[in-house]
């Protein structure tokens, strides 16, 4: 079992591993096997970038977050120049129907709203802006249509994590409420309970996913 400053170090070396990171920039704090993240970054990508970094380290339990954006001079926008990049992105993003879909703006946080049938849409229409200049933030409120049954949900999330190689399908155990996807069992990482969650976000109809996973502890070798 790693000790909290064992992780704190695999985290900071990890952060100083990226290279659009500035680690510096960053502070790593670990209670619990739960790692807070603080300080102040230039862009919202960054701010991704830092927790993915984090997620990726085993021991890791959980991301606190309390990274701050400034944005730079170099790549401040007015909201009406960020919202014109947010429509042209979306228009060029060949599977998002931007035509179903509402964008506000305010003080370079981006909120979408809209309805698409695929959870792969909604997340598309986000990543297609989190990397713009001057967006500090994105809120995805897209919706999405329900379309098979709570069993034939269950069925598919199923079949996905075995073809899955970075999920233990063994390990994880899916119920549904309708269109809400509940996962239960354990997991040996963060990350990895980020792809089942993700997994889960790609069936058909899937509108709320519960992520009950627990990462395991894992063992030392000597």
């Amino acid at each position: 079992m790693k000790t909290d400053s064992q992780i704190q170090k695999d985290v900071m070396d990890e952060l100083r591993w990226q290279p659009f990171l500035n680690s510096s920039e960053i502070g790593v704090a670990v209670k619990n096997g739960i790692v807070t993240l603080s300080g102040i970054v230039d862009s919202f990508s960054k701010k991704l970038s830092a927790e993915r970094a984090a997620k990726k380290v085993a021991g890791v339990k959980a991301i606190a977050e309390d990274l701050q954006i400034g944005v730079s001079p170099a790549y401040w926008r007015t909201d009406a120049e960020i919202a014109t990049a947010v429509v042209n992105a979306l228009k060029w993003h060949s599977v998002v129907p931007d035509d179903r879909l509402k964008i506000k703006v305010e003080d370079g946080n981006v909120t979408l709203e809209g309805e698409v049938e695929w959870s792969y849409q909604r997340d598309s229409a986000k990543s297609a802006v989190q990397y713009l200049s001057g967006v500090k933030s994105v809120f995805n409120l897209i919706t999405i249509k329900p379309k098979l049954s709570p069993f034939e949900l269950e069925q598919k999330i199923s079949a996905a994590f075995r073809r899955n190689a970075t999920v233990d399908a063994s390990k994880i155990n899916v119920s549904t409420i309708g269109d809400k996807v509940i996962l239960t069992g354990k997991v040996r990482s963060a990350a990895e309970s980020d792809d089942a969650e993700d997994v889960a976000w790609e069936a058909a109809g899937v509108r709320h996913v519960e992520n009950k996973l627990v990462v395991e502890e894992p063992e030392l070798v000597y």
